[in-house]
């Protein structure tokens, strides 16, 4: 059984006790930290789209297209579906020559609840473009128009568009990707389940790319160039990989995934990190998170001040009063990386 990593707590006891597992990984290979089960499999949902956007730009496909940084940004997003992530989508799709009705993630409002509710007051319903990894879908698509294959049914498994990130995936983590556990994700493409220790690793290889081929290291550090100048487009308004990486990159560089998962990597020290809630719980992975990097102290004091309201959240009832809290459990003493 995973340890707990986070507690929440109501008035003066525990009431939710979120249980997980951490790895924090040198490029070479040697864990620095060992939470819970991080041989088990586990889906890292949309916290790799860091490494799925590898073959947008490692297969020429971005400058084709003349196309750049703040592109980057949108394909590892998770956005909010605000307008500046929507028109951007948009105005994507026209540079390669493709519409809405070609992106095969399902139309949805925005996940920011404030945008969502603007957009329906005038009216507006859900649309693809507003899919939170339709930045990702648009990045698949230019690669398949810049390399002429059928982008019909792009998003199947067997697709070269789903291979291709695959056999990135397979590289960085030194994994068998073709023999690991899979399913569709909430957007509509292959999902992995990867050991969560071979995701850090991955994300630390992310981290200091100085070993692999040339091509492969400038594709990753044009990515971690773009992220750290477009924090917004990764995400948006009120949301942690935004505020933290607007705050720490390139120093830090974070994403997160549906159902408790967060990456993060520190390239100046080729450190990776994966970690997974059981719970699947945004509000603990977010504590978790804060944790690993204040292990890592590359969280300063000030930073986590500002950061509170995601790493160190009160837990607020419908008349606004403060009830209680979650903080990272006992697991954490003592523990310096």
């Amino acid at each position: 059984m995973n340890p707990v990593l986070v507690n929440a707590w109501r008035g003066n006891a525990i009431e939710t006790r979120h249980r997980g597992a951490v790895s924090v990984v040198e490029v070479s290979g040697r864990s620095l930290l060992s939470l819970g089960d991080v041989q088990q499999n586990t889906f890292p949902r949309s916290s790799i789209k860091f490494l799925q956007a590898i073959p947008l730009v490692e297969s020429g496909a971005l400058d084709a297209f003349g196309l750049g940084d703040e592109h980057i940004a949108l394909s590892c997003a998770s956005h909010n579906g605000e307008a500046a992530h929507v028109e951007r989508v948009n105005d994507w799709l026209t540079k390669i020559g493709c519409h809405q009705d070609h992106l095969e993630c399902g139309a949805t409002l925005p996940m920011h609840q404030e945008t969502s509710f603007e957009l329906m007051g005038q009216g507006d319903g859900p649309t693809r473009a507003h899919h939170n990894c339709s930045g990702k879908h648009v990045g698949l698509l230019t690669t398949c128009m810049h390399l002429n294959e059928n982008i019909a049914n792009y998003r199947l498994y067997a697709h070269t568009a789903q291979k291709r990130w695959f056999e990135t995936l397979e590289s960085m983590s030194n994994t068998r990707v073709q023999q690991l556990p899979w399913g569709y994700d909430g957007c509509g493409i292959p999902c992995i389940a990867v050991p969560l220790h071979r995701i850090a690793l991955a994300m630390a290889r992310f981290a200091d790319p100085s070993a692999l081929a040339a091509s492969r290291r400038q594709a990753i550090e044009r990515i971690q160039s773009a992220v750290s100048a477009h924090p917004y487009l990764v995400a948006g308004k009120e949301r942690l990989c935004t505020e933290l990486m607007s705050k720490l990159a390139p120093g830090v560089l974070v994403k997160v995934g549906a159902d408790g998962c967060y990456t993060a990597c520190i390239p100046s020290r080729g450190i990776g990190i994966a970690l997974k809630m059981d719970d699947g719980q945004t509000r603990a992975s977010q504590v978790a998170l804060g944790a690993v990097l204040q292990a890592l102290n590359v969280l300063p004091l000030e930073v986590a001040r500002e950061l509170e309201e995601y790493i160190a959240p009160s837990i607020i009832n419908s008349r606004g009063d403060v009830v209680g809290r979650a903080e990272c459990s006992s697991e954490w003493e003592g523990i310096a990386l």
